[in-house]
């Protein structure tokens, strides 16, 4: 069965509602912050602004302490009330989406610590005209799979499961390009590779928000659409499937 937005309202249990809704709103809470941490780790690096790094380092820690708590009060949801059918999707679909905003949070700390590195080396923008781009990007995906997370919105939730190719297309275009630069000039390389290597974790956070929104697909229809072909996936497709 489908669920709404005002399908979890309708318990027998107020205390079991009122703990359903606490899930998400903690889940919302734990991607409000990684959002930030990924716009600062992104920010601290085009602005050269090492302190702000160096926060972003020291806040994956909160990051870390939300998704333990939301991990045990989906446990305690899960022994006390024995969820079903809609319930228990909602619960499991909150159990991986803290685990992924978790590693989305990971993702920016590696970035705020490689934006550290060339702020200290001072050896140029090499590469910043992507890092901005594909950044904007996956910062766009997350909002956008927390918005179909909290809306459950499926509709946007498949518009991001198509997305995340056209970022697999961005960074695979600017990893090309800092290699041809990296043999042109021998001297680029230290910095370069920091450069990679921020590219890399946001082309995996845009992997985590796909997965973020996968999970909105499969809390609201009850279908798990991993290792599934985008090109296979639209509204229509999804209510087949389902029949």
């Amino acid at each position: 069965m489908d669920i709404t937005s005002e399908s979890h309202s309708q318990h027998i249990s107020r205390q079991f509602n009122h703990e359903l809704e606490e899930l998400k709103t903690h889940l919302m809470a734990m991607g409000g912050l990684v959002e930030k941490q990924v716009q600062d780790a992104v920010g601290a690096l085009l602005e050269s602004d090492s302190h702000l790094a160096e926060r972003v380092v020291e806040n994956d820690r909160a990051v870390n302490d939300m998704q333990i708590k939301i991990d045990e009060e989906c446990t305690q949801v899960l022994a006390r009330r024995q969820p079903t059918a809609s319930d228990l999707r909602l619960v499991l679909a909150v159990i991986r989406a803290a685990s992924d905003l978790e590693r989305i949070g990971d993702e920016a700390s590696k970035i705020a610590r490689n934006a550290i590195e060339l702020i200290s080396a001072d050896t140029g923008h090499r590469g910043f005209v992507e890092v901005r781009m594909i950044s904007e990007h996956v910062r766009r995906m997350v909002r956008d799979a927390l918005t179909s997370f909290a809306r459950l919105d499926t509709e946007l939730a498949l518009k991001l499961v198509h997305e995340d190719d056209e970022v697999d297309s961005e960074y695979g275009s600017a990893m090309r390009s800092l290699m041809t630069f990296m043999m042109e000039d021998a001297r680029s390389i230290s910095s370069v590779l920091s450069v990679m290597w921020i590219l890399r974790a946001l082309e995996r956070i845009g992997d985590h928000a796909n997965n973020l929104a996968e999970y909105v697909v499969y809390l609201v229809k009850g279908l798990d659409i991993r290792h599934t072909d985008p090109d296979d996936l639209d509204e229509q497709s999804i209510v087949t499937r389902k029949r």
